[in-house]
């Protein structure tokens, strides 16, 4: 008998008499049942969280010109919004991680939706400026926890399917990005930014419903001794696959030591936290609030800027800019939002293909390229392609990584390490708004440099992961 099926043991009920049943393990377990119709719903419900992260991530580049000119903000009290965000996110982040090896995935984002609907609905009624950034920093707490689901996700995916089924969720992030930004088209010229983010938590009120369909994850289960759960689950799934699992009673020894912080800073791990997670991070969000910049302060090189493009707006002009977006600024941004699906094919052929870690050097080069030639005056049309093109690579770095580190830590501290990484990449999306929005003002080039070389940085750094997680299973203990 193979020494992975060894430990699990099958009891008929009509004979006291014990039989030896060949059942696998979890990780086997997911493999044997495959993917089916539970792998979809899955893939719709989890996916669809990201949808309420990306608009809740989003409308800070959306609704960053009409509260600057409300309070009359300066460029750093701008920035400091986004920053209060990913400070929610990264102090959340750590914690959530932790409380969802402990004690489960599904209660940390069934938490986290509730919990960020609740309070993006309070940012809507903001009193003042200060209301405001302390209301959003406790949304980040709740997307923070929102995050978990991708670690769920990940532990029901059978390993063949991963790197195809996983950069498709970049779909769900992408339709959050455009609904935040139609919402902005239709909404905030009639009836105000307010209006906006109440009409963008309806997405979360839904998926509260739709969550309770999706089951705690059986890997989780079986390392808590939730032996029983464990089989539940996977026999619940196999029907929906049409598959069969032996009836039986699954042993497996219990994990004592789950949610180890300890475990993140070894040798193998420590350089997974702390390279990749912040350049994807601080390069994307860069991105992101780069291309808001640009537009609403009208700092583009143009070679066929109109009348109103043409006038140029800086912090030493004036304290408030008050020009909000028009709707070829929010076409614009649309675009930009299809580039993060546009390449998922690409993406899909470079994790098959060349493996994770260099996938990851290759779309660090690329994104540090884009980011350069942003800078040279080029049409609006250009400009559009430009952008186009960087959110595409920039969106693939973080597929990337969020995948190579779901595949790299144990289930045992998936969650925590997950949990710590996404909190330790805020710090690259808390420097990112200084820069892109406050450096911005005084010269372009200067502000997109710092992201440029980041990326090339992290590209060489990659080289020395210790670790290729291709085709590996996942681990059940370190």
């Amino acid at each position: 008998m193979p020494s992975s099926f060894r430990k699990w043991r099958w009891r008929k009920r009509s004979t006291p008499v014990a039989i030896t049943t060949l059942l696998p393990k979890p990780k086997e377990a997911v493999e044997s049942i495959g993917f089916g119709r539970f792998h979809i719903l899955l893939f719709v419900i989890m996916g669809s969280a990201n949808i309420v992260e990306a608009m809740e991530i989003m409308l800070l580049a959306v609704v960053s010109p009409e509260i600057r000119c409300e309070w009359r903000l300066e460029d750093w009290q701008v920035a400091l919004v986004s920053t209060m965000v990913f400070l929610g996110f990264m102090v959340c982040g750590v914690l959530c991680g932790y409380v969802a090896d402990k004690y489960g995935r599904w209660k940390v984002v069934f938490g986290g939706f509730i919990w960020a609907s609740y309070f993006s609905l309070l940012t809507s009624f903001s009193p003042s400026y200060g209301w405001f950034i302390f209301l959003r920093c406790m949304v980040g707490c709740g997307v923070a926890a929102t995050s978990q689901g991708f670690v769920l996700k990940t532990e029901f995916i059978p390993s063949k399917y991963r790197a195809y089924l996983l950069p498709l969720a970049s779909i769900f992030w992408m339709l959050g990005s455009m609904l935040i930004i139609v919402l902005g088209m239709t909404v905030v010229p009639t009836m105000g930014w307010r209006w906006m983010i109440r009409f963008s938590i309806i997405p979360s009120i839904i998926l509260i419903g739709l969550f309770m369909v999706i089951p705690e994850s059986a890997r989780f289960q079986v390392s808590a001794g939730n032996i029983q759960g464990a089989l539940s689950t996977l026999k619940w799934i196999a029907r929906m696959n049409g598959a069969t699992l032996p009836e039986g009673e699954l042993r497996e020894p219990e994990v004592t030591e789950r949610g180890n912080a300890i475990t993140l800073i070894s040798p193998a791990f420590r350089r997974t936290s702390l390279l990749l997670w912040f350049v994807a991070s601080f390069s994307y969000y860069g991105s992101v609030l780069s291309s808001s910049e640009l537009l609403e302060k009208n700092l583009l090189c143009m070679t066929d800027a109109d009348a109103e493009h043409q006038i140029k707006h800086n912090q030493e002009e004036a304290l408030c800019y008050c020009i909000p977006f028009n709707m070829a600024d929010y076409q614009t941004l649309l675009i930009s939002c299809l580039g993060e699906v546009a390449l998922i094919p690409l993406n899909i052929g470079l994790l098959n293909i060349f493996g994770r870690k260099p996938s990851f050097a290759i779309l660090q080069l690329l994104s540090a390229f884009f980011f350069m030639l942003v800078n040279i005056c080029t049409t609006m049309f250009g400009f559009t392609v430009l952008l186009f093109l960087l959110r595409s690579v920039v969106s693939m770095n973080f597929n990337v990584v969020y995948i190579y580190t779901a595949e790299v830590y144990p289930t045992s501290v998936r969650s925590i390490g997950m949990g710590f990484c996404t909190s330790f990449s805020r710090v690259g999306g808390m420097i990112a708004p200084f820069i892109a929005q406050v450096l911005m003002s005084k010269s372009v080039i200067l502000a997109l440099s710092p992201f440029a070389i980041a990326c090339v940085i992290c590209a060489v750094g990659v080289a020395f992961l210790p670790i290729e997680t291709r085709g590996r299973a996942l681990l059940q203990d370190a």
